[in-house]
């Protein structure tokens, strides 16, 4: 039995008791694998309100080790690259174009920087510009983009700061940018890993509860403090587009800022000390002001504390204003929440949140609009005599909408949807919004009807549709339905109800997506307005469909199901298949049971998939339903493992009916709680012949203050944490586990620790295991050279154990035990 433990510069090989070392560079999957992954990405589209112009964003498929390696610091859940001022794993386009919705090929846009990395988009308000940022090796410049004529020019150096949010903001004329940039007075940063320390890092409680989540990249000592402000700090610089600077405001910790609808007005929030070792940033102190236009400020309008403790539960909420945003139908107009039951869920109370609304000169706490019954959401506004509330409450899964007149807070809301959120085949659709003369949006209004775009989720299948609501009784009349039976439709937003035009995106498994115009009144009305080729051309014959199956208590489930090209189903032969899947949480089994899967999905091999390996003779059981319910006053946790094993082995039994599978050779994998999922299969059932865990957490005692969907502690619910941990069970484990980690994870919960502790647990009780920590990787990976390696190690293990597992199984056995059967 070979056990290794490989940190990709070195692996250690036991053979027969003893210890070798060999060094491992990155290595790259086999030809089948790595033709799915060199290919060009289409671009991401942008389309302006009036579906005139498309600009297209062009970019490499995965960063360089070489980029992922360049200097970072990570601070109060922050990473930054303390050289150039930007997020250290920003996403950068390196080409952009632009067309005319109604033209054909793409036109070049002149005028970009040498060897782009672009981020940071923003249209002006009259969508003629958009704004975006270019990183240099010395910082972050500022360009703008001339749509029509397709020419883009610099702006700024190299001094813009974009470490935190809301770098670039469009003045309301279109005639300038005011920008966050790094102040002359920054001072010196200090090098943690070489400062001499000044005394002891000390933490200390009050006696107050402060239960947290386990966050990451947290503020450790008072060099962290020292360098966060430092990075946080910005100037507010007025730029106009021949380039002209101005001086708008003097450095503070700018953490947002918006313009109020008509320009006049702009409300900037910074943070404040003290800081704090327990929480990110946003929950740092903070205060907000309101500014005219020229920078002069009008009225402080909130003050938030640290937050460090918050009562128990999802739906917590610190008291006191918050959510400050401007209202979009009215010139000048802020819109505030309140928690009516203190923010605390246990509290009882008929309505739980309250909307407020205060006009300029911004000087008192305003007056009410709308109280709501569950935990506030959003608000889209309409007219002043018409907006939609929504609110939402997780411990019950309920939803409400309603209508209400803003302008008469007496007048009592309609409550027009009233749902579980998990249900998908009820949900109503989302509203249609268009641009109003301030460039924002808002309801699209027929008089007392408003327009709704669903993605159509049905026992049949998905039939995306737009209907119209009356807002006055709550009755819909269907104007469209997709008809596609052989591809799928996805409605991506209305440009223009009147006329009856709707952006689509239309792809099928084989067919990659493009967008169209539809004209929901016109029979023929389908106008294709991108024409991207399918660059995945070997996974054209692969047979793909989504399978519905029950598992023992009778719950229906389904997954998509892809067998190798050519394969006949006639004549079936048993192969070796991958499952990959991740947990969800009901709290109703109807909900548990939808079908959210939809066979003419593309098939998009992105670098986290299993699908690549269908062309590795695999059959290939992808996003398996693994619901975990739990009814009334069960917590869907309460049987988690029971229900994760018979999810498991119905979809087996599903496929072994079909004669497809060879059920001696299945692998499970899953990512993050997919990979804590995979850890419990192996441990407490002997379905499968081998597991591949990414990016997990094995110890649910290091999460002590709740995991993904569990709410209670470890001390209130300890035999919860204790059965759901695999660690706990390690001795169980008799299945080979192969283990991948990023070193730099970032994710609340998933520590790196959590796989190394695992590992080395699972190799001082003899199992198989073998754990990959990837350099420099966060919670997903993005490097080119980590994504093939993976891609490798995961290949290799399941040749080895999964499909050639009787070939180990021959070596394993003695010549005694050969005769003796």
């Amino acid at each position: 039995m070979n056990r290794v433990f490989i940190c990709l510069s070195a692996v250690f090989l036991f053979v027969s008791g003893l210890v070798a070392q060999e060094n491992l560079d990155y290595q790259k999957p086999p030809k089948e694998i790595l033709d799915l992954i060199d290919v060009p990405l289409a671009p991401a589209t942008i389309i302006d309100s009036d579906a005139e112009m498309m600009v297209f964003l062009y970019r490499d498929q995965f960063k360089s080790i070489a980029e992922l390696s360049e200097e970072e610091m990570r601070l109060g859940g922050l990473r930054i690259n303390p050289v150039t001022n930007i997020n250290s794993r920003a996403r950068y386009y390196n080409d952009l174009k632009v067309k005319t919705v109604s033209g054909t090929t793409p036109k070049d846009v002149t005028g970009l920087p040498e060897s782009p990395r672009l981020t940071n988009f923003t249209w002006s308000p009259d969508e003629s510009m958009i704004a975006f940022t270019h990183t240099t090796n010395e910082g972050v410049e500022l360009w703008v983009l001339d749509v029509e004529a397709a020419t883009a020019k610099k702006l700024t150096e190299a001094r813009l700061n974009a470490n935190m949010r809301s770098t670039v903001n469009w003045f309301r004329d279109n005639s300038a940018l005011l920008v966050t940039m790094l102040p002359s007075d920054r001072k010196k940063l200090i090098d943690t890993e070489t400062s001499v320390p000044t005394g002891p890092t000390v933490s200390v409680s009050d006696g107050k509860e402060a239960q947290n989540r386990t966050y990451q990249d947290l503020l450790k000592n008072p060099n962290d403090e020292y360098n966060f402000e430092q990075l946080a700090r910005s100037e507010l610089v007025k730029v106009s587009l021949d380039g002209k600077t101005t001086k708008w405001m003097a450095p503070k910790m700018y953490s947002d800022i918006s313009f109020s609808p008509d320009g006049n007005y702009v409300m900037i929030t910074n943070i404040k000390k003290p800081f704090s070792y327990l929480v990110p940033y946003y929950r740092f102190p903070s205060e907000t002001n309101i500014y005219d236009a020229a920078g002069k400020l009008v009225n402080k309008i909130n003050e938030v504390p640290l937050i460090e403790d918050l009562p128990k539960g999802f739906m917590a909420e610190r008291e006191g204003k918050r959510d400050f945003t401007w209202r979009d139908d009215q010139p000048a107009t802020l819109v505030y929440v309140k928690a009516l039951d203190r923010g605390d869920p246990e509290v009882e109370a008929e309505y739980r949140d309250e909307y407020f609304q205060i006009e300029a000169p911004f000087n008192d706490d305003g007056r009410s609009l709308i109280k709501v019954k569950n935990r506030g959401s959003r608000i889209l506004w309409g007219d002043k005599n018409t907006a939609i509330a929504s609110d939402y409450w997780w411990n019950t899964r309920n939803t409400k909408t309603y209508v209400f007149d803003p302008s008469n807070a007496s007048k009592k809301p309609e409550i027009i949807f009233d749902r579980n959120y998990q249900d998908v085949y009820s949900d109503p659709g989302s509203f249609v919004t268009k641009k109003n003369k301030f460039g924002k949006s808002v309801l699209n209004l027929d008089g007392e009807k408003a327009f709704l775009l669903g993605s159509g989720y049905t026992e049949e299948g998905q039939f995306p549709f737009v209907d119209k609501i009356d807002l006055e009784d709550g009755t819909t009349k269907r104007l469209y339905q997709s008809e596609f039976k052989n591809k799928k439709e996805t409605l991506v937003e209305a440009l223009d109800m009147k006329k009856g035009e709707i952006l689509v995106r239309i792809e099928s498994s084989k067919e990659y997506p493009n967008y169209f115009i539809r004209n929901i009144n016109s029979k023929d009305g389908l106008t294709q307005i991108t024409t991207f080729e399918n660059p995945f051309k070997s996974l054209e014959d692969v047979s793909k469909e989504v399978i519905t199956y029950k598992r023992e208590d009778g719950l229906e489930l389904n997954a998509t199901l892809y067998l190798p090209a050519g394969y006949d189903k006639e004549n079936p032969e048993k192969l070796p298949m991958f499952m990959w899947a991740y947990p969800r949480e009901f709290k109703d089994k109807n909900s548990a049971s939808q079908n959210t899967s939809n066979a003419n999905d593309f098939t998009y091999p992105y670098y986290g998939s299993p699908i690549y390996w269908v062309n590795r003779g695999y059959v290939v059981l992808d996003d398996a339903s693994f619901p975990i319910v739990g009814e009334g006053d069960e917590e869907p946790n309460d049987s988690f493992r029971k229900q994760l094993v018979s999810n498991a082995k119905a979809a087996i039994d599903a496929v072994d009916e079909m004669g497809y599978v060879d059920r001696d050779r299945v692998a499970v994998g899953g990512h993050s709680y997919g990979a804590f999922m995979t850890a419990n299969l192996l441990s407490h059932s002997d379905l499968f012949a081998a597991g591949i865990a990414r990016s997990g957490a094995y110890n649910r005692t290091l999460t002590p203050f709740g995991f993904q969907s569990e709410e209670r502690s470890y001390w209130e619910a300890p035999d919860v944490y204790y059965r759901m941990s695999p660690f706990m069970h390690t001795d169980k484990m008799k299945t080979p586990l192969l283990l991948i980690h990023g070193e730099a994870d970032n994710n609340s919960g998933t520590y790196p620790m959590q796989s190394e502790r695992y590992f080395n647990a699972l190799k001082g009780l003899g199992a198989t295991a073998r754990l990959v920590m990837l350099p420099k990787e966060s919670h997903g990976y993005s490097a080119k050279e980590s994504v093939l390696h993976v891609l490798w190690e995961q290949d290799q293990w399941l040749e080895k154990y999964v499909k050639n597992k009787k070939d180990i199984e021959a070596k394993d056995e003695t010549p005694n035990d050969a005769a003796g059967k």
